[in-house]
């Protein structure tokens, strides 16, 4: 237990790790020399890790950002009965062993299967093991650790061998090829998004393809771009916050200079992170060949959402903004009928969003990317809304974390298991 406990913690969760791990193999099965295995594999965990610290520093924005819009509407968050640091330090290492093991049996069926994508989004791979611990026992109570570990490491192993497939055919239209797949809690809201995309809009009117007036010429560069909207939302969201809660953002700096410096740093922030994808994806994609050729025949990466930013950035950022405006109006109609009281997860509203818009703008243009955002804004919101009384007893602040394959898997434990649960452990 200890040993799969410390594979999950300091191997499959350090996404730097596993994917210069998983490159480092790679190269040694195609036999390149020394001095390339080790400049491939430090060069995939670098890049790994300037993606992660470009969204570390708009990530920083991005949770000041849902403290101001939650103030300036006014939202108070939901008291938890149980905090997910409880559960998670009752329930973690079960987890961490879910997890584990679901990954080996993952693996197992990709060999077997002749399935075509190794799951490598490996903080993902936590949380959601996590989540589905969560319900298990929200459903079964006196579910035995046995049992716990055994449905819960099929769940986690049927859904990393299934997610990428069934979502690729969209995936290949984003990137223009075959060579990774899309590893993500957000792809139901992406699949979405492309599926109805085209009934919008046409993928020639690309987001990327939108020409602003000639006096704004200066939008066209997608940091400048990026930097002025982003400032421009978090200005207007300033002037209706709460002022005590604003300074306490802001510390000494005068509130609206902080306002446009968030802008700006989420802008900085993009860019790292493109960077930090570009080089990892150039070690990763060819050192994979290694393993498809030999351990796994045919096999490729299925990576995180930041991979599909590069091929629309325009993309992500109106898949974000359509999905932010969405969440906010049903907030606000939810609060008002008196039927759930919802908090803006703005981290979840700019990756699963951004990925959905990319995959709406591949089929319907513009359009489509304004639609994929729309339904990632309409699944978080109504996925907190229905998720977190069911989580109650267990950790409902997964609901207010949650990615749109998190409320299915959810959803779908429920449907299966309720009508089980004196079999298994109910109450």
């Amino acid at each position: 237990m200890e040993i799969l406990q410390w594979i999950a913690t300091n191997l499959l969760t350090q996404v730097a790790i596993l994917i210069g791990l998983i490159t480092a193999i790679g190269l040694i099965l195609q036999r390149r020399a020394f001095e390339e295995v080790v400049g491939g594999t430090l060069r995939a965990a670098i890049g790994v890790l300037i993606m992660l610290a470009g969204a570390d520093i708009f990530v920083q924005g991005l949770v000041a950002f849902q403290s101001i819009v939650a103030s300036a509407f006014r939202i108070t968050p939901p008291q938890a009965a149980k905090t997910l640091a409880e559960f998670t330090a009752e329930r973690g290492g079960h987890a961490a062993i879910i997890m584990t093991f679901g990954f080996l049996l993952h693996l197992i069926l990709t060999r077997l299967l002749n399935v075509r994508f190794v799951y490598l989004t490996g903080h993902l791979m936590w949380w959601v093991s996590l989540t589905v611990t969560a319900t298990l026992l929200a459903i079964m109570p006196n579910l035995s650790t046995f049992g716990l570990i055994l449905i819960g490491t099929v769940v986690m192993a049927l859904y990393w061998t299934l997610q990428p497939l069934y979502i690729h055919s969209y995936m290949r239209r984003v990137t223009g090829s075959d060579e990774f797949g899309y590893g993500h809690t957000s792809s139901s809201a992406a699949f979405l998004g492309a599926l109805l995309g085209q009934f919008v809009g046409k993928p020639e009117e690309s987001s990327e393809k939108l020409s602003p007036p000639k006096w704004l010429g200066f939008m066209k560069d997608i940091n400048v771009s990026t930097g002025v909207v982003i400032g421009l939302i978090i200005l207007v969201a300033a002037i209706f916050a709460d002022p005590k809660v604003l300074a306490e953002q802001a510390k000494d700096l005068n509130p609206y200079v902080w306002a446009i410096l968030q802008g700006l740093r989420f802008a900085a922030g993009i860019a790292v992170l493109l960077y930090g994808v570009r080089m990892f994806l150039a070690e990763i994609v060819p050192a994979f060949r290694g393993i498809s050729l030999t351990v796994i025949p045919g096999a490729r990466p299925a990576l995180d959402v930041p991979v599909v930013f590069p091929y629309a950035p325009t993309a992500v950022i109106l898949g974000f903004i359509s999905g932010t405006v969405v969440f906010l109006v049903l907030m606000v109609v939810f609060g008002a009928l008196g039927w759930a009281t919802i908090v803006p997860p703005m981290i979840m509203l700019f990756f699963p969003g951004g990925g959905a818009g990319v995959f709406g703008n591949s089929t319907g243009g513009w359009k489509g990317a304004l639609l994929g955002g729309a339904i990632n804004g309409l699944f978080l919101a109504v996925g907190q809304a229905i998720t977190w009384p069911m989580l109650s007893a267990t950790a409902p602040e997964l609901a207010t974390l949650a990615d749109p394959d998190w409320y299915l898997i959810i959803w779908i434990l429920y449907a299966i298991f309720t009508p089980l649960r004196g079999l298994f452990g109910g109450a």
